[in-house]
């Protein structure tokens, strides 16, 4: 149980993050999609423009997921809310209260049939298993929305359809294979030796700074599943007082 002083801190921490995770994607996202000409040398900028979006979209999933937990404000339900829906719609279109209940389903059955997140059919297969989890999160409403969202830049704002294809489609994609591969594959494919508990979950074995730019320290994600209502930034403490 946190205190109320760990509870405000933690609030501090988790919204000045989130502001400018939120405040750097919007801003590379407009710029690069409606204001970046790819004339001559500015071609060399798109290998890394779409490397940082894609990382800054995992952030945003990463927000999300901690305002479903109620982490990202500890005590303030409608701030969670509120940020929870925006970054998910600004991810892909997701909307958080559809993606909440699926999320408590992955903690409640994780890596049983019963768990959304995992494919039993494939447990050790990256791409059945990745074909799988897209097909049961991305749906006919997320479809809609982005294809609405896709058209209304072309033909209302006059975006270049080579620059959202570039700077907006390519940096979803990667960011959704990051965030499966290093949250979701990893962490809970079937391998060799058991996992440890019955949370059925692993974490990997990097450094503080690989952890941050592969998934924002999601994967340490079997103390994520000990401590749920740990932010992720607060991860790598996390892992370090339970190695104790």
């Amino acid at each position: 149980m946190l205190s109320d002083a760990q509870r405000r801190r933690q609030t501090r921490i988790g919204l000045a993050l989130a502001g400018a995770i939120i405040l750097a994607f919007v801003a590379l996202h407009v710029w690069s999609v409606f204001f970046l000409d790819l004339e001559g040398w500015r071609w060399a900028l798109a290998v890394p423009l779409v490397a940082v979006l894609s990382w800054l979209s995992v952030g945003l999933f990463i927000i999300a997921h901690d305002a479903m937990h109620g982490s990202l404000a500890p005590g303030h339900r409608s701030v969670n809310l509120f940020l929870g829906r925006l970054t998910l719609l600004l991810y892909a279109g997701f909307w958080m209260d559809r993606l909440t209940p699926k999320h408590f389903d992955h903690h409640k059955h994780v890596g049983t049939e019963g768990d959304p997140d995992f494919a039993a059919a494939h447990p050790t297969r990256f791409w059945p298993w990745y074909l799988q989890f897209m097909v049961r999160y991305f749906g006919l409403r997320e479809f809609l929305v982005l294809s609405v969202l896709v058209w209304s830049y072309v033909l209302i704002l006059g975006a270049p359809l080579g620059n959202l294809l570039l700077f907006w489609a390519l940096p979803s994609i990667l960011s959704s294979l990051q965030l499966f591969y290093f949250g979701t594959f990893l962490p809970h494919r079937h391998e060799d030796d058991p996992f440890a508990d019955e949370h059925r979950a692993r974490s990997n074995d990097y450094g503080v700074v690989a952890s941050l730019l592969t998934c924002f320290h999601f994967g340490y994600h079997r103390e994520h599943h000990l401590s749920p209502g740990t932010p992720w930034w607060a991860l790598p403490a996390k892992r370090r007082e339970l190695s104790l």
